[in-house]
């Protein structure tokens, strides 16, 4: 009998993929088989990059990071309601970052929302690493567009898109 593979979901905009996230992707690879980053649409959010362009950036950033076990880790779009592209991924972990208290809150309430949709599915929680744990793509995008050096948050590519984005936005 073989054991089933355990398929986790890490969720996110991604605007940009920060070093943070790629902190948390690394050590969600030591509790799946595979991992599926899923990058959101999340038109509400108004992202500075379009869905293509953050799906690009993420797998760039995975071999720029020389995160380990990129075999086991795929990126893909989504725009459905999580639990549904969880069942579609045949996943049963929902994998998500906690930076600080103020995140808990909302990531309880979600995950026992998606609990209730479909109680097969778990959530876990990762906690930034301490390096990471101030880093999220609305400071980067903030900091950079005041004329900051984000440069020790994301991957140089990532740094060279932000600096070409904030030319383009004058």
């Amino acid at each position: 009998m073989t054991a089933r593979k355990h398929v986790g979901i890490y969720p996110g905009t991604f605007d940009p993929v920060t070093n943070g996230h790629l902190d948390i992707i690394s050590r969600a690879t030591r509790l799946v088989d595979h991992l599926i980053v899923a990058v959101a649409v999340n038109a509400g959010k108004g992202p500075m990059f379009s869905l293509d362009e953050r799906v690009e950036m993420v797998r760039e950033s995975l071999e720029e990071h020389g995160t380990r076990a990129q075999a086991r880790i795929e990126v893909m779009p989504f725009e459905t309601l999580l639990v549904n592209f969880v069942r579609e991924m045949d996943a049963s972990i929902i994998v998500r970052g906690l930076r600080a208290v103020s995140d808990f809150e909302y990531e309880f309430q979600m995950a026992g929302m998606n609990a209730r949709l479909d109680n097969t599915v778990e959530t876990v929680f990762l906690m930034a690493s301490e390096r990471s744990h101030f880093i999220s793509s609305r400071f980067v995008k903030e900091i950079g567009r005041l004329g900051g050096d984000v440069s020790t948050f994301v991957t140089p590519s990532i740094h060279a898109r932000l600096l070409q984005r904030f030319r383009e936005q004058g």
